[in-house]
């Protein structure tokens, strides 16, 4: 017979899932290994920063999280779901922008916000109120109602961040969001994303910009030739490489060379 809970009865609280995880992922393209047994733990609210030089695998790891890359080893979820058993539960709790985004060029971008609104299931209402703000937030007011085709690179990139963000979802996966943009474009972003966190939104992105991962990030991961090799803060990173800076920091920790030394033109 089952007894009733009393003060004195302890009860065992189950912990959440992380927001985001992987367990054993790996990902080939032929012979090359592009992921290789990356384990992840991403906690609720977290912006967490992964970064890495050309061809580490930061690109190829996102993707597969998100869905867009079937992994040939490994698991990755989002909360309690599994990105490849319950696909439509995790791309209902995450937004994505990716390195390179195919936007609706024949769409306007007002119309493209309200699109997405209304695949996430936003009401017309909703989807008209959120758009106005993210419009003026990344300061597209004026633009709204021109064809997105007609966009430069760094407006594509702020309405595709519009997009990926108009249903507030709890998870957000950026690849290289500052890219291509300008000084004020990447401080409407900053502060765009910094809201988000402070609603307790989950931020993993992808970014060569180390000023702006020293700013934004509570932490980060490093990889090399696909491996996940390091994860500290920012701080931890300089403390245990012994530098002064994040970016003399991320090029000790991936093997490069911190000296300011050229020799291209010292001599024939």
């Amino acid at each position: 017979m089952t007894q009733p809970l009393t003060e004195d009865t302890a009860v065992e609280s189950v912990p959440s899932p992380p927001a985001v995880w992987a367990r054993g992922l790996v990902r080939k393209f032929g012979k090359t290994v592009a992921v290789d047994n990356v384990d992840l733990s991403i906690q609720q609210g977290e912006f967490y920063g992964l970064l890495g030089q050309n061809g580490a695998g930061k690109t190829t790891t996102i993707k597969v999280m998100v869905g867009l890359l079937r992994p040939d080893a490994g698991t990755v979820g989002v909360g309690e779901f599994d990105t490849w058993k319950s696909p439509t539960e995790v791309k209902s709790r995450i937004g994505v922008l990716p390195e390179e985004f195919n936007l609706y060029e024949r769409l306007t971008g007002a119309e493209l916000l309200d699109f997405t609104a209304a695949m996430h299931g936003l009401t017309k209402e909703e989807a008209t109120s959120r758009r106005t703000k993210l419009l003026a937030l990344l300061d597209l007011t004026s633009v709204g109602s021109k064809l997105v085709g007609d966009y430069s690179r760094g407006m594509r990139k702020k309405v595709a961040l519009g997009a990926a963000i108009i249903h507030r979802p709890p998870v957000l996966f950026l690849d290289e969001p500052f890219e291509g943009v300008d000084a004020v474009s990447a401080r409407l972003i900053r502060n765009l994303l910094r809201q988000a966190a402070a609603s307790g939104t989950t931020i993993i992105f992808s970014s060569h910009e180390m000023h702006l991962v020293e700013k934004l990030c509570t932490r980060i991961g490093i990889m090399v030739e696909g491996r996940l090799t390091i994860e500290e803060t920012p701080d931890g990173l300089c403390r245990i490489t012994g530098k002064d800076n994040i970016e003399d920091a991320f090029i000790a920790a991936v093997g490069g060379d911190t000296s300011d030394e050229s020799t291209w033109y010292a001599g024939s």
